[in-house]
């Protein structure tokens, strides 16, 4: 397994802010999705596998303390699958396997728990993951658990991005540029603009690739 391969497994997220009294695993929760955006989106390429080391030992703390919260496995997963995007090889292969189980448990929770993302971010997994006998990839399944995460949230950025490039990755062109285009389109999401601004930076990038010139 190499880095190019799991370079899109930074998987997604559609979270909303809490409000003035949050909870405290909402308030955890939300400290871990602003330090991933930060170390995504603005940190330099050679210093982010040592940052999503630190987060991700971070996140697990955050998952013991609240064992029975989608919420947390959600995004311990998300850093989990961005640290094996940036290490590569036979690590990342044991990451993305402990990332798909967090998804998993995060699904029998409450699978609509951040607006489906544990339905968008293990359907990421499974179309970037190689197939058996290297890991686990099926892009069958990928389809179902993308069209999942899109039936909770039809108009959000990722799930429209990333069903978009799954569909780009199968050779389905025409449609890729439908959901790309919708998720170009999609509301702001408050106290998401790092994400945001990174995700549609993505989002122009590969519909230049897929339109004609």
């Amino acid at each position: 397994m190499n880095n190019p391969l799991l370079a899109g497994l930074l998987a997604a997220s559609c979270l909303m802010l809490p409000g003035a009294h949050a909870a405290p695993v909402d308030d955890a929760v939300v400290e871990l999705q602003r330090d991933w955006e930060v170390v995504r989106y603005q940190t330099p390429a050679g210093e982010r596998e040592k940052r999503f080391e630190t987060l991700a030992a971070k996140a697990h703390q955050t998952t013991e303390a609240f064992p029975n919260r989608a919420e947390p496995l959600i995004w311990e997963g998300i850093i989990d699958s961005s640290l094996a995007g940036e290490r590569g090889g036979l690590g990342a292969l044991g990451l993305v396997k402990q990332a798909r189980t967090l998804y998993e448990k995060a699904i029998q929770i409450d699978a609509n728990a951040l607006d489906g993302s544990a339905y968008n971010s293990l359907g990421v997994l499974y179309y970037k993951v190689p197939r058996w006998p290297v890991g686990f990839g099926d892009k069958v399944k990928a389809g179902e658990l993308l069209q999942k995460a899109l039936a909770v949230n039809p108009q959000g950025i990722d799930p429209n991005f990333f069903y978009g490039e799954f569909l780009a990755e199968s050779d389905r062109r025409d449609e890729a540029i439908v959901y790309l285009e919708r998720a170009l389109q999609a509301p702001a999401r408050p106290g998401r603009q790092i994400a945001d601004t990174g995700r549609r930076e993505e989002i122009r990038a590969l519909l230049a690739k897929l339109k004609p010139r």
